[in-house]
């Protein structure tokens, strides 16, 4: 595993982004961030690598979060009386990581970027996107597959 000072680096906006769209509050998020690293530092020992350090820290950020809402229950009702309309700054981040998302769909070869274009945004069943290849439905189906590996790699790597 990386050093953690690296990961922190690395990771710390992604749990922080993550926080703030479950507690839709940037003070609290960023506190929970800091529990979470705090956290992942205790317990680096026990990560075996299974999965991706940001699955890691991610879950770790979830029971951090449990464990506040557990000693603050009254704040559960406060956050249901929230209107649920997102801040500026969570609006900002969702458009930045669409934005993101979309230059590396761009970035995919053919025909799986196509494929994915069908799929995701046009609303087409596998059926559908077969036959606009002039392919099988099973084509479309492991092509789009293929295309959302590579996505989900090529993010990976970056994150």
């Amino acid at each position: 595993m990386q050093p953690m000072d690296e990961i922190y680096q690395q990771y710390a906006r992604m749990v922080y982004r993550y926080l703030l769209r479950l507690t839709r509050d940037e003070n609290l998020a960023e506190e929970l961030t800091q529990e979470t690293f705090y956290q992942a530092i205790r317990t680096s020992d026990r990560f075996d690598g299974s999965c991706a350090v940001s699955t890691w820290l991610c879950a770790i950020a979830k029971k951090v979060l449990a464990t506040y809402r557990r000693k603050h229950p009254d704040l559960e009702d406060v956050e249901e009386q929230i209107i649920a309309a997102p801040s500026a700054e969570h609006q900002a981040l969702e458009q930045d990581a669409k934005v993101e998302l979309l230059r590396r769909v761009h970035s995919l070869p053919e025909p799986g970027r196509e494929v994915l274009y069908l799929r995701i945004y046009g609303g087409l069943s596998f059926r559908e996107i077969g036959d606009v290849f002039g392919k099988t439905e099973n084509w479309a189906r492991v092509t789009y597959y293929r295309a959302k590996e590579k996505l989900r790699k090529d993010v990976e790597q970056d994150v």
